[in-house]
């Protein structure tokens, strides 16, 4: 009976999830140590005056250039269903200054750093993913290796640093318009007063939640970049490994931001409430 056992634990039954178990965790931590090499690398080749800033500028252009009209577009409708959504609900109990107060809080807390992070992993990352996996699979990355330079430190920290640079810049951006596009859907569309949206949204923003918006489109920009290097230096099997690390990084980034940030807006509302009158 124990060596039918034994047999059994050995088996495919049991073999193939103990592998695919194993396989997450030794990925999750070379992520982990991913992470924690390039942050160290970044701010050793800041102090020391070695980054590169020209491929900073380079990759903070393109994340630009391919993530910010994505960005806005998808922030106005944004913006305008929430309006519609609480505005009809909130004139209907006779409290349509509401309307204002949700927007201060769901747009600029809620929206624009989840927006800015799916649009910056979904467009700068997959353009990071397939630039670095298409130096994998050409060797490129070895021959960096041979020579002793470190491809971390090169190629993946000014990308880290223009991913948290472009995001947190995205981040006021897409908030300045899903504000302004709820403001216009409240006045016109709804015939909500602008004095009242206004009064409303002054009174329950405040400067805590443009901080920590800011500070978490920031860490989601760390994440999507870093997410996005990793699968691109560790592709396989050609162009085909290059397409399958693109659409895993995506999708890997995307479960991972809002696991995030279910984490740090728990953690920001008790460090800073909402704000009640």
């Amino acid at each position: 009976m124990g060596s039918d056992l034994v047999e059994l634990s050995d088996g495919p039954l049991f073999g193939r999830p103990a592998a695919e178990t194993a396989r997450v965790v030794g990925n999750f931590g070379a992520v982990v140590a991913m992470v924690l090499d390039s942050a160290v690398l970044t701010v050793s080749a800041l102090v020391r005056r070695r980054f590169p800033w020209r491929e900073f500028f380079e990759q903070a252009w393109m994340m630009v250039s391919v993530s910010l009209l994505p960005t806005i577009l998808i922030s106005v409708p944004f913006g305008t269903v929430i309006v519609l959504e609480v505005g009809g609900l909130a004139n209907q109990i006779g409290a349509p200054s509401l309307v204002g107060s949700v927007d201060a809080i769901f747009a600029v807390r809620e929206v624009a750093p989840v927006v800015t992070a799916l649009i910056l992993s979904g467009a700068a990352g997959s353009a990071i993913c397939a630039d670095l996996g298409a130096r994998t699979i050409r060797d490129e990355i070895a021959a960096m290796e041979v020579m002793g330079v470190d491809p971390v430190e090169r190629l993946v920290a000014p990308r880290l640093l223009a991913g948290i640079v472009v995001a947190c810049l995205l981040d006021g951006i897409v908030a300045l318009a899903g504000v302004l596009s709820a403001y216009a859907t409240a006045v016109y569309v709804l015939h909500t007063g602008g004095g009242s949206y206004l009064t409303a949204f002054s009174q329950f923003a405040q400067s805590a939640d443009f901080a920590e918006a800011t500070l978490k489109a920031g860490v989601f920009g760390f994440v999507a970049t870093v997410l996005a290097a990793y699968k691109g230096l560790t592709a396989k099997k050609g162009a085909i490994g290059v397409g399958a690390a693109v659409n895993e990084s995506v999708v890997i980034t995307g479960v991972a931001l809002f696991f995030l940030n279910l984490v740090l807006t728990e953690i920001f509302l008790v460090i800073v409430p909402v704000k009640v009158l």
